[in-house]
């Protein structure tokens, strides 16, 4: 039975890893999910200089998931190149790293950093706000997508993936805007934007005011999402949102994703991404199909 998937030139030994920002660097996770059964780890979003993050509270539980405004808190590159890629080189699995930037000249800096170390993908966070044009983020604009996607291609010597933000009109103007700017890859959907109000203490949930939503609640949202997309742009796609097992797994794969990121079933349970691998395996087993790669994109078929 043939689990690996390939994007980008990239051999994944299963087509499994996790949503950045729900893993660190797999150092605390590492304690409980042997990482070298994952695909990949996919790390913490990680800028040119360190990050404070938001104000608290930054979480908050609501139905069918969860609230987030953390604001990428992050040591900055420096430390990450110091600390966490070492710590990840021990383990058997592909190192995606997470950027994040301000302006244009911010994820170059990350980037052009990376270009000599020891990792095998970037995921390139364009869901942060564009301080140069009024806060609007990067992937609500299409033109500021495939700017940005191709400036960074000018400085990327690994693969690039492009992830794209849910708060848009049409997904797939992004997407081919990623495609466009010369994409390697894509990684969807980002969490969407949401709002709790605490009416006992009359105040927001969040100190941010909105945070993003995301959980088994958007899966829905993220399956029809990744279908679109797969079927506009011909670049593979690493399907997330609301994924809690290998039957979510496979649902994602079956709408056009190559792998898939499991995100905040981390939360509530730590060896989440290990029993995905084990229930994408289970899938196969139950329906006779030898090779993973024969569920990828199957709904274009029917």
């Amino acid at each position: 039975m043939n689990t690996s998937v390939k994007i980008a030139g990239v051999e994944f030994k299963n087509p499994v890893m996790e949503a950045s920002g729900t893993f660190g660097s797999g150092m605390e996770y590492s304690e409980f999910v042997d990482l070298s059964k994952l695909g990949a780890v996919v790390t913490k979003g990680v800028a040119n200089v360190p990050w404070p993050g938001n104000p608290t509270p930054r979480i908050a539980e609501v139905y069918g998931g969860m609230l987030n405004a953390i604001g990428l808190q992050n040591p900055g590159i420096d430390v990450f190149c110091e600390r966490d890629i070492p710590f990840l080189k021990k383990f058997d699995t592909k190192i995606i790293v997470n950027v994040c930037g301000k302006t244009t000249e911010d994820y170059i800096a990350v980037v052009e950093r990376l270009g000599n170390e020891p990792i095998d993908m970037m995921e390139i966070n364009i869901s942060c706000p564009n301080v140069k044009e009024g806060g609007i983020a990067f992937g609500q604009d299409p033109k500021a997508v495939e700017a940005i996607t191709r400036e960074v291609k000018k400085y990327a010597k690994q693969p690039v993936i492009m992830k794209l933000s849910p708060n848009v009109t049409d997904i797939t103007v992004m997407a081919k805007a990623a495609e466009a700017g010369g994409a390697d890859a894509l990684s969807l959907i980002n969490t969407l934007t949401g709002m709790k109000i605490d009416i006992h203490r009359q105040k927001f949930a969040i100190a941010n005011k909105t945070g993003g939503m995301s959980g088994p609640a958007v899966k829905p949202i993220a399956v029809r999402m990744v279908y679109q997309v797969a079927n506009a742009v011909s670049l593979p796609i690493i399907g997330m949102g609301g994924i809690q097992n290998g039957e979510d797994a496979v649902e994602f794969l079956m709408a056009g994703a190559t792998a898939v990121s499991v995100g905040t079933a981390n939360f509530m349970n730590p060896t989440a991404t290990i029993d995905t691998v084990k229930g994408i395996e289970k899938y196969m087993q139950q329906y006779g199909i030898e090779d993973v790669n024969q569920i990828i994109g199957m709904s274009k078929n029917w």
